[in-house]
């Protein structure tokens, strides 16, 4: 789904921030939202934007790829909240680990590390395994710190 009008709102004014200034390029999720929030931003800052498809949201069923009801989806949401992301051992779970989310999230940004700053527009449950934080607003600017192993 497209961003409401609330949340044009939100990115226009995080685009404005003097935290993006020296920025060097945005990545963005392939995600519709995702997307116009980079381009917004894009249009602001005048800088490229590259699509990663790794940033993609959280997936809840990564055996079918689908849920039928926006109430499973919430359901395996819930899920993944309670376990803190990690499938307990001995049971069989759909959704997407931490860890998993974690390491692409993670191949995606070493790929950039010779950018001094970027700009990533992503979904909260993505941020969150690079920076523990209970909750990310819609539009927020979080600062992380990449670190490259040789």
């Amino acid at each position: 789904a497209p961003l409401s009008e609330l949340g044009i709102s939100q990115i226009k004014q995080a685009a404005k921030s003097k935290k993006l200034k020296d920025s060097e390029i945005i990545l963005t999720s392939p995600y519709t939202r995702a997307l116009q929030s980079a381009a917004i931003i894009s249009k602001e800052l005048d800088l490229d934007i590259i699509v990663e498809v790794d940033l993609h949201e959280w997936i809840p069923d990564i055996v079918n790829f689908q849920h039928k009801t926006t109430q499973q989806c919430m359901d395996l949401a819930h899920d993944y909240n309670i376990n803190n992301g990690v499938h307990p051992q001995g049971e069989v779970k759909v959704w997407e680990t931490l860890a998993s989310i974690k390491k692409r999230t993670e191949s995606v940004l070493s790929k950039y590390h010779k950018y001094n700053k970027v700009i990533v527009v992503c979904h909260g449950m993505v941020m969150k395994t690079q920076k523990e934080q209970d909750k990310i607003k819609n539009g927020e600017i979080i600062r992380i710190k990449v670190t490259v192993e040789d």
